[in-house]
Formats: structure tokens, C-alpha cells, sequence
């Protein structure tokens, strides 16, 4: 690796700027009474960077093949790795796992592995109380030796954010009403999810075994039995186990998997002894022509057989779950047959209702004849015709007055509007009369005007004859 695991902190963690690596690698243990402050910041900051080398799988596998992203291997590879030649190796490292083991932030690989109780889990003990006290007043550290205690430890962290991305992941599967979406085999359960889990890295078997622990034990998002994998279904009334049905429906999908795998790999290999029939052709090379015929044909063969099993197995796969719908089904009618039976129970059967029924029927029957007796007591009242019909003569004269009154009323207006048009219409004929005697009386005088100027005109010439 090029690149150191000191430069690589520095760049991506904010806590180990270039100021600070003097102290954090310093034996700072000494400031756990003296600066309590000091010590948990160094403390917590070492803890963060630790997982995250192990996440960016830049931290020493130990002799793993592939790097673990969520186990730490604590060993003298690592201090190697964290020497820097200005600073030495961090000598408070052993400190810091000392207390994320005490913290549980880091946890034994196999004690991860074989706990039956979630990890979340604190039982108070009375050696857990005097480790506890021991730890306030100091004492335990000084039992304890500065090195770097050596082990494979799972990172907490590491495994929790894993869990939030599978949650995300695999909401679809949870979704599915069927258990055939949600069964996995491990082997194929690891093919399908170990890279979608840590961004750009893929899991390693160790840290996909760690992972199925985590989200079967102290999670409960799937059940897991070592081989088998089932994601639960929110609100679904399932066994709270792997069974032997979840088994084999677990080593169908794999095989499915598998045979789909190798059609498409027969598909690409029937084109490229297609391509190189071709290139054979060209060239006039008909023995290499012939040859990757005869191959293609037999891949070709091969492939129709492969299309045949999946066929088959798709079909045995939707008569299992058409198999599983029913007993669904079943149970759900079982349920609500214990339902209706429960109700009827509470109702008290067909001779309680008819016996409810007739007494209501009694009750109801009871009701009608009160109310007869009433209304023929009220039909005993004798009334006085004649004053009811005094009573409605005056309130119909009543009526015709008002109506007579009305009517006047409207009269009245109408002969009031008549008569104001009527006096409009006159006072215009009365204005039109007044302007034509104006206009004739302009029309004389003009004539007269006229002449009076005709006649001065023609004075002189009479004079001059």
C-alpha cells in the first residue's frame, strides 16, 4: 500500500490533524487522573480511526487472504502499519483497545460469535460492579500491561452501520408476501449482498458471518441457522425458526442462481464461436471454422438442457409458493372460523337470539297497544264546529281585506305613473309648438331684412332716370 495508514488518517479523519499526532501518539495514559479530559478526547479519536481503517479495509488482515472490514486484527502488523518515522509508534494503542473492549465497542470474534444473548445486553454482576469501581478509582490499569493485547475484534460500529445499509437493501425483500423472495442459502445470501453493503468494498466471508450474527441475534431482521437465511416479514405470522421448507427453498433459489449464471455465460460463449466461425471463414481456415461450430452447436445443446432445468425449477418454485399461499389461506380461515365461533359464543346461540328476537317482538307489540289507547283517549275530546267555522270565516275575511287593499294600492300607483307620462308627453309637444313659432318668427324678420336692403339698393338708380 502506497500510502501510508498515518497519511491516510490524516487526510480523512478530522481529529488527526497534524498538531495533535504528537500527543496521540504519546503515552497519554498518565492523563487519565490528571487530565481526564484530555485522555477521552485521545482515547475517542483513536477509537473512531481504528474502525475506520478497518472499513476502508486498509488495516493488516493478519494472515486473511481479503482485508475484514469489520474485524480488527490487533497485532504487531498493525503497530507496524500506525509507525511513523517522525512519531514512533502510538504507545498508548494498547490503552485505547483496552478500554473500547471494556466498552464493547470491540468485541472477541469468537465471543461475538458464540454469545446467545444480544450484544446490547449488560448484565450487572458483582465482578462487573467491582471491575466497574475498580476502573473509576484506577486500579485496573494498573494491573494491566501497556502492550497492545493481541486477538481478532469485531468493530461494533462497523457491523451497526452494515445493518442500517441492509435495512435499506433489503426493504424490498422484506416487502415480498412470499417466503421464495426472502429465503436465501448463506452461500448465496453472501453472493447477493456482499457488495452492496460498504461502499466500493466487498465483504469477506468472516465479516458476512459477523454480519448474519448481528442482524439475527441482536437485531431479529432475519433468522439464521448457519446455512439458511430468511429476511422476517413485518407483521407476518411466521415460525420464529429456520424450517426444513425454508431449507429447500433456500437450495432451490441457489441453484436457480447458479444455472441462470451459467446460461448467461453459455449465451456469451455461443457468440464469441459464432464471431470466431466468422474470422475462420474469412481467412479460408475451415478446420478452425468447423471446430468452433461444432463447439457452439454443443454449447448450444448445453444450453437448452440449462433452459429446460430452469424452466423446471421455476415451475416446482410457484407450486411451492402456491403450496405456501395455501396454508396461508388455511390458517386464515382456521383463524376466522375461531372468530365466528367466538361471536356466536357471545351471542349465545340460535335459541338465545330467537328467544332476544320474540321478547322484542313482545316489547314492540306493547308499544302499538299503549299507543292506540292513548290516541282513542285524545279522539273522546268533543270540539265546537260552529265556532271553528266563525273563526275561519273571520280569518278568510281577514285575507280579502288585505287582499282589497292591496289591489287598491296597485291601482293607485298605476294611475299615478300613467299620469306622469301623460304630462311628460305634453310638456315635449309643448316645446316642440314653442320652437317652430321661434323658427317662423326668424324666418319673417329675416324676409323683411331682406327686402329693406333690396329696396335701398334700388333708390339711386330710379334717381339717376
Amino acid at each position: 500500500m502506497d500510502q501510508s495508514l498515518l497519511d491516510y488518517l490524516v487526510e480523512n479523519e478530522p481529529a488527526f490533524r497534524k498538531a495533535r499526532l504528537p500527543a496521540l501518539y504519546s503515552d497519554f495514559q498518565t492523563q487519565r487522573t490528571l487530565n481526564p479530559d484530555g485522555y477521552q478526547a485521545n482515547v475517542s479519536a483513536w477509537r473512531r480511526a481504528l474502525a475506520h481503517i478497518v472499513r476502508s479495509g486498509r488495516a493488516p488482515a493478519g494472515r486473511a487472504s481479503a482485508p475484514d472490514l469489520f474485524v480488527l486484527h490487533s497485532d504487531e502488523q498493525l503497530l507496524r502499519a500506525l509507525e511513523s518515522k517522525q512519531y514512533g509508534r502510538p504507545l498508548a494503542l494498547g490503552a485505547v483497545v483496552r478500554e473500547a473492549l471494556a466498552a464493547k465497542d470491540l468485541i472477541p470474534l469468537r465471543e461475538f460469535l458464540d454469545a446467545k444473548e444480544s450484544i446490547y445486553r449488560r448484565p450487572w454482576s458483582v465482578w462487573n460492579l467491582a471491575a466497574w469501581t475498580m476502573k473509576q478509582l484506577g486500579v485496573a490499569d494498573m494491573l494491566k500491561s501497556d502492550s497492545l493485547p493481541p486477538g481478532q475484534f469485531v468493530v461494533v460500529a462497523n457491523v451497526e452501520e452494515a445493518g442500517k445499509a441492509f435495512a435499506e437493501r433489503g426493504a424490498a425483500a422484506q416487502a415480498a408476501p412470499g417466503r421464495f423472495e426472502r429465503t436465501f442459502s448463506k452461500t448465496h445470501f453472501y453472493r447477493t449482498f456482499n457488495d452492496q453493503l460498504v461502499e466500493g468494498r466487498q465483504l469477506s466471508e468472516t465479516d458476512m458471518e459477523v454480519l448474519l450474527r448481528f442482524l439475527s441475534r441482536d437485531k431479529g431482521a432475519i433468522l439464521y441457522d448457519g446455512t439458511t437465511v430468511k429476511i422476517r416479514a413485518p407483521g407476518a405470522d411466521e415460525p420464529a425458526e429456520i424450517t426444513d421448507e425454508d431449507a429447500s427453498v433456500a437450495q432451490l433459489r441457489e441453484l436457480l442462481a447458479s444455472l441462470t449464471h451459467q446460461t448467461a455465460l453459455l449465451g456469451r460463449r455461443i457468440e464469441q464461436l459464432a464471431a470466431q466461425a466468422k474470422q475462420a471463414v474469412a481467412k479460408n481456415n475451415r478446420l478452425a471454422a468447423l471446430a468452433a461450430l461444432r463447439s457452439k452447436k454443443l454449447a448450444e445443446t448445453t444450453l437448452e438442457r440449462r433452459f429446460a432445468t430452469v424452466h423446471q425449477l421455476e415451475e416446482v418454485a410457484a407450486r411451492i409458493e402456491q403450496a405456501a399461499d395455501n396454508v396461508q389461506l388455511v390458517r386464515v380461515m382456521a383463524a376466522s372460523a375461531e372468530a365466528l365461533r367466538s361471536l356466536h359464543a357471545r351471542a349465545g346461540g340460535v335459541e338465545r337470539v330467537e328467544e332476544v328476537v320474540d321478547r322484542l317482538r313482545e316489547q314492540m307489540a306493547a308499544a302499538d297497544e299503549v299507543g292506540c289507547i292513548l290516541a282513542e283517549s285524545a279522539g273522546s275530546v268533543v270540539v265546537d264546529e260552529a265556532e271553528v267555522d266563525d273563526e275561519l270565516a273571520a280569518l278568510e275575511g281577514e285575507e280579502r281585506r288585505k287582499a282589497e287593499e292591496a289591489e287598491r294600492a296597485r291601482r293607485e300607483a298605476e294611475l299615478a305613473r300613467q299620469a306622469e307620462e301623460t304630462r311628460k308627453k305634453l310638456e315635449e309637444v309643448e316645446g316642440k309648438e314653442a320652437g317652430k313659432e321661434e323658427s317662423a318668427e326668424k324666418d319673417v324678420q329675416a324676409a323683411e331684412d331682406m327686402m329693406s336692403r333690396m329696396s335701398l339698393k334700388e333708390a339711386p338708380a330710379g334717381q339717376l332716370a
